[in-house]
């Protein structure tokens, strides 16, 4: 794991020294996710430059060293990440005799001897793990800029006319020489729906992200332009998986095991220490327990806990450490260690993000980040195998919508919200069916939005979404995207929160969180193996009884006695919306000040300062709503960024 930066001077017009200063300035941006060591290399008669920040996992000597040369010094390369297969790979290049003289046992070393022998477009299918990377081929005059199947690592790419540059983050770019810093105001209305900006869009005009499972070539010699290629597609995989369906569960449970084994084993590969987070949720548990089973020592696992019961998870982490023998190491955070985080947010994630979860992920990277220098995850379990409460839910409901004409839906919609929430809530104990549900009266008018959505493509879009795309942004371009059709409601909305919500949103979190504390990240369940069983399994095997993961539990439930993780998801959240009321109520009326949201004329202050009002009043809690604004704003008050009229 790494951080990586580049720039090509499109008319080859920088002289050495000018080139060295330029990609020294972006690699300081990222000491923080390399700093064991950097290395430079610059190409004036091509105007390009290379910088690597390493952070030291795999063969730690100088021989594993960014970037690194080709044997026959006709590429060089600079990578991010990890390529989990690359013994796999190192064989197969020597049984075809096209090995070089190894310099050393580096992952990178592998995949420049695979670009070399196999070519780009033959090599990238054929690695398993989280990469993001720049392949300069000097013979070919050729440029190669490449990301992972899933998007589990970054890369950004900046274009003016005169200059192209990438990085793994935002920040390199704003050291270079007239860097363009205009907003995008169709990003910032994707925003405020999404809560994160979708790729391929920015923050920036300028700036775009290399989507993911893609491949950028750049002619050095300057005669075409820039073309992407797409060399995997989880839309494809899918389908192709579900042409074999898995309907036998005992057959399938035992293979999901392998499969999980296989891959928790590929990822525990490492020369320097390794633990995990544990949430004590299926997803976290399932990951730890295998590491477990697999290991002859006791693993290192990671948890924090906050001092409000309704978001602290800490007590069932420690159940699941204890009865599978961990090391564990649990720490309970303030209110005031967690809010202390918020300022640091935009510096994290150089661009708006409003997943409130990223303050826990910080703080839990920065807790593992003491003993450890890689740590697994759980992330992508509720993706592959139907773990979001909308995968029961959507369906169910649009089945009982579809059924009721749209006047009466209507109709059913304004009296549901003419009752204000607060009375739901006290109503609440008199009506046995909510007694124990937490917010009611927000959730009957979440539910009275989605009662007039016109087909169920829709109403998945309402289901998880937030400010309406251009309510508030002075925008009109833009839509919600489309959801590809793989068989169903479930399946589509499965497929396109993989697509979409996992790389722009959980990745994002995780890579950044981590990667602020120069801790590497790894996702066990985001093997291409085990995606492609997922989507093979008959629905009933992830979803029964409106309840998801059920092929998961299986498996978890012969490491980890199923009371253990028998309970309700509570996600990886913090009470936002008591700390806008209470100790964020300042920083927060600073932020939302009407004069300072109609800056630039890039929101409409009118409905942010209502829901603002009745989030105060306690009428409604409207954080979900209000959490993307302050991100935002917050970015623009430490950018210092001015939006195009």
């Amino acid at each position: 794991m790494c951080g990586i930066a580049g720039y090509l001077s499109l008319h080859k017009d920088r002289r050495e020294g000018e080139l060295k200063t330029i990609i020294m300035n972006m690699s300081a941006c990222l000491a923080h996710r390399g700093p064991d060591s950097d290395g430079f290399w610059t190409m004036p008669e091509l105007g390009l430059a290379f910088a690597h920040r390493r952070l030291a996992i795999i063969d730690v000597s100088p021989a594993g060293a960014q970037p690194m040369h080709s044997a026959d010094g006709q590429a060089v390369l600079t990578l991010n990440g990890e390529i989990y297969n690359f013994m796999a790979l190192r064989a197969e290049l020597e049984r075809a005799g096209a090995a070089p003289a190894w310099r050393g046992h580096s992952d990178t070393e592998v995949v420049l001897a695979a670009l070399r022998h196999w070519g780009v477009a033959a090599t990238l299918p054929k690695l398993n793990g989280m990469f993001a990377f720049a392949y300069a081929d000097m013979a070919r005059r050729k440029l190669y800029l490449a990301r992972d199947r899933f998007g589990e690592k970054p890369l950004y790419i900046y274009r003016d006319g005169n200059s192209l540059a990438f990085a793994s983050e935002l920040k390199p770019f704003r050291t270079l020489p007239g860097f363009d810093a205009a907003i995008n105001r169709a990003a910032v209305a994707e925003y405020m729906a999404y809560s994160y900006v979708p790729e391929p869009r920015s923050i920036y005009e300028r700036v775009e992200k290399l989507p993911v499972a893609s491949c950028m070539e750049i002619d050095l010699a300057g005669g075409a332009a820039p073309v992407v290629t797409q060399y995997w597609s989880a839309l494809t995989a899918a389908r192709n998986a579900r042409a074999n369906l898995i309907t036998d569960e005992q057959s399938a449970a035992a293979r999901l095991d392998e499969l999980l084994r296989q891959s928790i084993q590929l990822r525990m590969m490492s020369d320097v220490p390794l633990g995990a987070f544990l949430s004590g949720g299926i997803d976290s548990s399932t990951v730890v327990a295998l590491m477990q089973a697999q290991s002859m020592r006791p693993v290192k696992t990671y948890a924090i806990g906050f001092a409000e019961a309704n978001f602290n998870e800490a007590p069932h982490a420690r159940a699941v450490a204890q009865h599978l023998g961990t090391e564990h190491t649990e720490y309970v955070v303030t209110s005031a260690e967690a809010m202390a985080v918020i300022p640091q947010l935009p510096q994290i994630y150089d661009e708006p993000f409003a997943d409130s979860s990223q303050i826990p992920t910080y703080l839990v990277s920065k807790l593992a980040r003491r003993d450890v220098t890689v740590s697994l995850s759980g992330d992508a379990g509720d993706e592959l195998f139907g773990g979001y409460n909308r995968y029961f839910i959507g369906p169910k409901l649009w089945r009982w919508l579809s059924r009721l004409p749209a006047p009466l839906r209507a109709a059913a919609a304004r009296m549901m919200t003419a009752v204000p929430p607060h009375r739901y809530d006290q109503l609440k104990n008199i009506l046995p069916p909510f007694k124990h549900m937490k917010a009611v009266g927000d959730k009957v008018h979440k539910l009275a939005g989605l009662l007039d959505a016109a087909d169920e493509h829709i109403l998945y879009h309402r289901m998880h979404t937030f400010w309406p795309l251009h309510s508030i942004v002075n925008h009109s371009g833009g839509d919600h995207k489309a959801i590809d059709d793989v068989g169903g409601m479930t399946d589509d909305m499965m497929l396109h929160d993989t697509i979409n919500y996992l790389p722009n949103d959980i990745l994002v979190k995780l890579d950044r969180a981590s990667m602020a504390v120069s801790l590497e990240s790894r996702v066990p369940l985001l093997d291409p193996e085990l995606f492609s069983f997922a989507w093979s399994l008959a629905p009933d095997l992830k979803i029964r009884n409106g309840q998801g993961k059920y092929l998961l539990r299986q498996v978890l439930h012969k490491y980890v006695p199923e009371d253990l993780i028998d309970r309700p998801k509570m996600g990886f959240g913090v009470p936002i919306g008591d700390w806008l009321r209470g100790p964020l109520r300042d920083w927060a009326e600073d932020l939302l000040n009407p004069s300072a949201l109609s800056q630039d004329n890039l929101l409409s202050p009118t409905p942010i300062t209502q829901k603002w009002q009745e989030h105060l009043s306690g009428r409604r809690n409207w954080q979900t709503y209000l959490w993307p604004v302050l991100m935002l704003q917050a970015w623009r008050q430490a950018q210092d960024v001015t939006p195009p009229a």
